[in-house]
């Protein structure tokens, strides 16, 4: 059944729910809005957690503190407690307003490629269908004052745990994400399992092409220095690839640039959250790449050559892809995913995906009718996306009409 068709309930079920409290494997529910305030709480957590890299405390905080800044996101951190007060899981929320509607969803939007609330080790797999219906009412009462919950690019399970809030999913997400296991110390091996022959040839004669371009150098960005020429030339990449196409550069807000390099500067004495590499050839960049990283998976969030190099035809990007797998199995990492959204480069590299869907979780009458829209909405994105032929229709006619919006901004 569908999650969208019996979830609002009514007011008299709500006491009903809290009677049930003894038999629910948590006790209370709460909500806060400093983020400060839930470092140690949140870190704790996190040590051992259920976690994706997109609810790790070092990439939200520079999120919240930039882009959520900028853009006036209301920000809600659910706590989910035992009795003695301990964490048992964390839900980074951020409150929305579209068409009429007020509800809550993950932070980080289209930056954040899974989006997952935090558990602690065996809390997950003690919630089933009913208790996840009920623990996502009692999250909604908490917070107050939404019409629904709306999770979505949810992943189904994470290291092999169901997650609950998927278990009462209406849909598929538009798109999966593409994964790559790694064997440890051996990126030539990890490589030849999941490319094919002819993949691995191509991948050799484009390499081989490159190197007549002189020498060239994998770096990571350590240093601000490092940091901020590697996002200099990330961001004039991606002006110039979104010019070309003629459609507005979504990562043109100097609130974008401040969330990466604070990511990338990360916490006195921890490793970042976010990694900035480039393909340096001669010292200067033709190709970089964005990724968060949390335990042992690294996660792409976005990639860019340089469009008016010599050597853009030998697709510098996929070359500095390939050299990061080598270097992420070298450094024992076992999961490398290259995110959400189709991509050839993705399929040829990864043999492996996780499946997202969507959950839409209404509290009052509106938020039915809105959570009833959203998933037509999806779903309709979904099909678009399996067809070639659609998908490439609908980008053209999306560029015509964001190519339209700032000329009518200026009349």
């Amino acid at each position: 059944m569908s999650a969208i068709a019996d979830r609002a309930p009514s007011p008299s079920a709500a006491p009903a729910l809290r009677g049930d409290a003894g038999a629910r494997p948590w006790a209370k529910v709460s909500v806060a809005s400093d983020l400060a305030a839930l470092e140690a709480d949140w870190r704790a957590l996190e040590a051992d957690a259920l976690v994706t890299p997109y609810q790790a405390y070092d990439w939200v905080r520079p999120f919240a503190t930039t882009i959520g800044c900028a853009e006036g996101m209301e920000f809600r951190f659910v706590r989910v407690e035992d009795s003695q007060g301990g964490l048992l899981a964390l839900f980074p929320l951020v409150i929305t307003r579209r068409l009429g509607t007020r509800f809550a969803e993950f932070i980080g939007g289209k930056h954040a490629n899974y989006h997952m609330a935090l558990y602690r080790p065996g809390f997950a797999e003690a919630i089933d269908a009913a208790a996840t219906r009920q623990l996502l009412q009692e999250i909604g009462a908490a917070i107050g004052g939404i019409d629904a919950l709306f999770l979505i690019n949810q992943p189904t399970a994470w290291q092999g745990i169901a997650n609950p809030p998927a278990l009462l999913a209406a849909g598929q997400s538009p798109s999966r994400a593409y994964k790559l296991a790694l064997v440890s110390g051996d990126g030539e091996g990890t490589l030849r399992r999941s490319m094919s022959k002819h993949a691995r040839k191509k991948m050799t004669t484009k390499r081989n092409r490159f190197a007549e371009y002189g020498p060239s150098e994998l770096v990571q960005a350590r240093s601000e220095a490092e940091i901020e020429r590697v996002l200099d030339a990330f961001l004039a990449q991606k002006a110039a690839r979104f010019a070309q196409m003629g459609v507005p550069d979504p990562f043109a807000a100097p609130s974008i640039r401040n969330f990466l390099r604070e990511g990338a500067i990360g916490h006195p004495g921890r490793p970042p959250a976010i990694e900035l590499y480039s393909l340096d050839l001669a010292g200067r960049s033709v190709a970089t790449y964005v990724g968060a990283v949390q335990g042992k998976r690294f996660s792409g969030m976005a990639t860019s050559f340089d469009l008016l190099s010599e050597t853009a035809r030998t697709s510098p990007g996929e070359i500095l892809l390939v050299e990061l797998i080598k270097r992420k199995c070298q450094a024992g990492l076992t999961m490398f995913d290259l995110g959400v959204g189709e991509a050839r480069y993705k399929t040829t590299i990864c043999d492996d995906s996780d499946e997202l869907v969507d959950t839409f979780f209404p509290l009052t009458a509106k938020g039915r009718a809105y959570a009833h829209y959203s998933q037509a909405k999806r779903a309709l994105k979904r099909r678009i996306k399996a067809s070639p032929l659609a998908l490439k229709t609908a980008q053209r006619v999306l560029g015509l009409l964001k190519r339209r919006k700032p000329a009518e901004a200026e009349e």
